[in-house]
């Protein structure tokens, strides 16, 4: 009988699974709701819709923060869910064997957490293997790896946005900063509570990022938005434009310019020529925001930028590449393997 094969991204907004010779089977929230501590009424999309508006006896969790599992029993509950609603669908996962996407720049106990929160679970896998986000980001990229020119990825998540330079298919350089798609949303919250005296949800702070967000272009555009007046503790409906969300993201992302070019400034001439000649590639789920391409030719010196489509699905592509094709076998790894391996962090 054929083994089983998966691959599983976890992410802090969203876990997607992928099925050998079948594609993406799961892409859902990760995100779980209990009752009164205890009962599991919700996972996923259907948990997400639920945060900020449930009364005291249901309680949203998110397991995953900052790139790493932050609530490891929480978790384990919703991988096992996961698991049951899929066995629904394919029968048993018993005997599989999974394939792990962890951040690079984390420490060897965070690591560990990932294999044991898989081989914890109701499906008993077979083997179980560890591949570097970096790495499977890149191959999901389209980008040759194993050349020996340099690439500068640079991964913008929910919570996180790694930094990395690959050459010859190894990591040179990687770097982990807690920047991404949700502290936009809370600088857009502050920059709104500041200026208006308004205060707004996540999810509305969410829908403007989407909605508004342009560096590319001059036109002002704006969008109601409706929230709690601090002063007279009534809901209210504001005007926000474009100029306001665009400098709370901007505000966000001159972290990652400066880490960018620290790790520039202490590059081995030939690779940072190659970053100059190829570009930086840019992935990750806020890789979609309306005109980054411009942030970043506008923050680095008009640098070669790469934006990567559907960038917050190129992490999964590269993990069914590294399943599917036998080329890319070395860079999965077992547990002791990638505890030993190691690279230069800044």
């Amino acid at each position: 009988m054929a083994v089983k094969v998966f691959g599983i991204d976890f992410g802090t907004d969203s876990t997607k699974i992928y099925r050998k010779g079948q594609g993406v089977v799961f892409n859902q929230k990760s995100v779980i709701a209990f009752r009164n501590h205890k009962k599991i009424i919700a996972i996923g999309d259907e948990a997400f819709e639920m945060f900020g508006k449930t009364p005291d006896s249901i309680d949203v969790r998110f397991p995953i923060s900052h790139g790493v599992i932050a609530e490891f029993a929480n978790m384990l509950s919703l991988l096992n869910c996961m698991f049951l609603d899929l066995t629904r669908i394919f029968g048993k996962f018993r005997g599989s064997a999974f394939y792990i996407a962890v951040p690079s720049d984390i420490t060897e106990v965070e690591k560990k957490a990932f294999y044991d929160l898989v081989d914890g679970t109701i499906v008993r896998p077979r083997k179980i293997y560890l591949v570097e986000k970096p790495i499977a980001d890149a191959i999901g990229a389209g980008i040759d790896i194993i050349k020996s020119q340099g690439t500068l990825l640079v991964n913008i998540g929910a919570d996180t946005t790694e930094i990395s330079i690959i050459s010859l298919g190894g990591i040179m350089f990687s770097k982990l900063l807690p920047v991404g798609g949700n502290s936009f949303n809370e600088a857009i919250i502050n920059n709104i509570r500041k200026k208006y005296n308004l205060l707004i949800g996540n999810k509305t702070a969410e829908m403007l990022k989407v909605d508004l967000v342009n560096f590319a272009s001059v036109r002002d555009d704006s969008e109601n938005a409706f929230g709690r007046d601090l002063v007279t503790g009534l809901p209210r409906e504001c005007e926000i434009t474009t100029e306001l969300v665009n400098d709370a993201v901007s505000e966000q992302m001159q972290t990652v310019f400066e880490n960018i070019r620290i790790i520039l400034d202490r590059t081995p001439p030939e690779i940072a020529a190659d970053v100059y000649h190829n570009g930086i590639y840019i992935t990750g789920g806020s890789a979609s925001l309306t005109g980054l391409e411009f942030l970043f030719k506008t923050n680095l010196s008009d640098n070669k930028i790469n934006v990567c489509d559907y960038g917050s699905m190129t992490v999964t592509t590269g993990l069914a590449k590294i399943i599917e094709d036998r080329y890319y076998d070395k860079y999965a790894v077992g547990l002791k393997q990638a505890l030993a391996e190691d690279h230069f962090d800044i």
